[in-house]
């Protein structure tokens, strides 16, 4: 199976390195000197890692053959791509890869069916995971503690405790303006 691991940034330098938007909780693993990647779209690779280091807390790597800032520049929003083995799981606890996550049954804490997950967004802030509900259309749940409470993967469920108004209309707003008009004494 093959995940995306990360995407090249802009060239850094002149000797070919390139910045890196990193994709995986496993970097040193999947972007480590000699990994073999492959890349979106396919024509631009595969691309081997001949050396990476960390600059003002961004990933900077060069690959094999890429020798100056024209060939870096060439690459930029380049995707990688590992191969991974399906039956590899993530090394920490409450990690998960995508394929895990996808089509899973999402439901609340009381049982109300949400959905199914049909694709995760992966943000500068956070995950979403864009679930589509049984009427088609689609809701956008932040994967925070916060709000998804378990992944089930042997039931195959996401649990989620939802704020008034994530996936339905009932959000509870206060409004000082609201609480004036309200105030006692007052004709209307």
């Amino acid at each position: 199976m093959q995940l995306v691991v990360g995407r090249i940034g802009r060239a850094h330098g002149i000797k070919g390195e390139v910045t890196v938007e990193v994709r995986t909780d496993e970097p040193e693993l999947r972007l480590a000197p000699g990994a073999v990647l492959a890349t979106d779209p396919a024509a631009t690779g595969p691309l081997t890692i001949a050396a990476g280091r960390v600059h003002s807390g961004r990933l900077l790597l060069r690959f094999e053959g890429v020798r100056d800032r024209n060939g870096a520049e060439a690459l930029r929003n380049t995707l990688l791509i590992a191969d991974v083995d399906p039956e590899e799981l993530p090394e920490g606890e409450d990690e998960y890869y995508d394929h895990q996550l996808m089509d899973l049954d999402v439901v609340t804490v009381d049982g109300q069916e949400v959905g199914r997950i049909t694709e995760i967004s992966h943000l500068a802030a956070q995950d979403l995971f864009i679930v589509e509900r049984p009427d088609g259309t689609e809701v956008m749940i932040p994967f925070v503690e916060e709000i998804v409470t378990e992944i089930d993967l042997e039931e195959q469920r996401a649990i989620i405790d939802p704020p008034p108004g994530l996936i339905d209309d009932r959000a509870e707003i206060a409004s000082t303006r609201e609480a004036a008009d309200e105030a006692p004494g007052e004709d209307s």
